[in-house]
């Protein structure tokens, strides 16, 4: 992921959340809304992840130490789940216990034209925010659906942001009816509902990217087509005739951990060996940049396929 082009999105999206988040408290004030209520903690929640994922960018970006010799990359996995986290303690979970209480306590809707007036600002400045997303994501999604770019993105901060905007527009949409609904019937109780739906879909977001922070936070291979490029760059250097096994990890989005067990003729010796080495790691570095620590152990391969200790 380009660094430039996540910092650009999240602060496009804490710009538009902060507005929002006071455009609808004042809403609510006004309105006394449930759903505007729902929808202010929303944004308030989203302002605050995108916060932790600056701040988490920003530590990522500390040298490696001798506790921590791989560095630091992972932190931005691990602040993307505290969003994940906080999207739904804060998010979810307010806005399902208050739109059990609207439903539980109804009452109706007052100056409803301030709720209107504010939703139609929070969805043209989501839609602004949506649109950097997906505009910084596009050439980092390729061919593949936006579905399997949110799955196999290996950078947190687009894939979180990119989901946060779509769940605040389908959250003000939500809001929208219930509070059309609340307005047209006389009925509090549609008011909750609204309410209830945005809990509901906070509560999936929440869930989808806490599962993929947390399999980022375990560890992940390389994309198989990268890993097919090293192959490819270790087969071609001249001392190594073929890759017995090969095992890849990110230690963050933009850094690569690449071990490998190669195959050299029986009779080079250990200066054409080692000198098949650093030709194999310039390869490496050369096909993928981001491969960045490279361990390669010379062995001897047997054409049955069994390597010879």
């Amino acid at each position: 992921m380009s660094a430039g082009g996540g910092t650009k999105a999240i602060v496009a999206a804490l710009s538009a959340n902060l507005a929002i988040a006071v455009s609808k408290f004042v809403a609510f004030v006004f309105t006394g809304s449930s759903s505007m209520l729902a929808e202010s903690v929303h944004s308030v929640a989203d302002s605050g992840n995108q916060a932790l994922l600056l701040i988490g960018g920003k530590r990522a970006e500390r040298a490696r130490t001798r506790t921590h010799p791989f560095g630091f990359g992972r932190e931005r996995y691990f602040y993307a789940f505290v969003v994940a986290v906080v999207l739904f303690t804060v998010g979810a979970l307010f806005s399902l216990y208050e739109g059990w209480h609207k439903i539980s306590d109804p009452h109706p809707v007052e100056s409803p034209q301030w709720a209107f007036a504010v939703l139609v600002f929070a969805i043209i400045a989501e839609g602004f925010s949506f649109r950097t997303a997906i505009k910084e994501s596009r050439h980092l999604k390729g061919d593949h659906s936006w579905f399997s770019f949110v799955r196999r993105a290996k950078a947190p901060e687009l894939p979180v942001v990119l989901l946060e905007d779509l769940g605040a527009l389908l959250g003000l949409v939500f809001a929208l009816f219930g509070v059309a609904m609340a307005v047209v019937t006389g009925n509090g109780v549609w008011d909750g509902v609204g309410t209830l739906m945005i809990g509901v879909l906070l509560a999936t977001i929440a869930v989808v990217l806490a599962l993929e922070t947390k399999s980022l936070l375990i560890g992940e291979s390389a994309a198989p087509e990268v890993e097919e490029q090293i192959c490819a760059a270790l087969e071609g250097a001249p001392e190594v005739t073929r890759v017995i096994h090969m095992r890849t990890l990110h230690l963050g989005p933009e850094e690569l951990l690449v071990a490998a067990k190669i195959a050299v003729a029986h009779d080079d010796t250990a200066a054409q060996v080692a000198q098949g080495i650093d030709e194999a790691e310039r390869r490496i570095r050369e096909a993928v940049p981001m491969a960045r620590v490279i361990y390669l152990e010379p062995d001897l391969y047997r054409s049955k396929g069994a390597p010879v200790s």
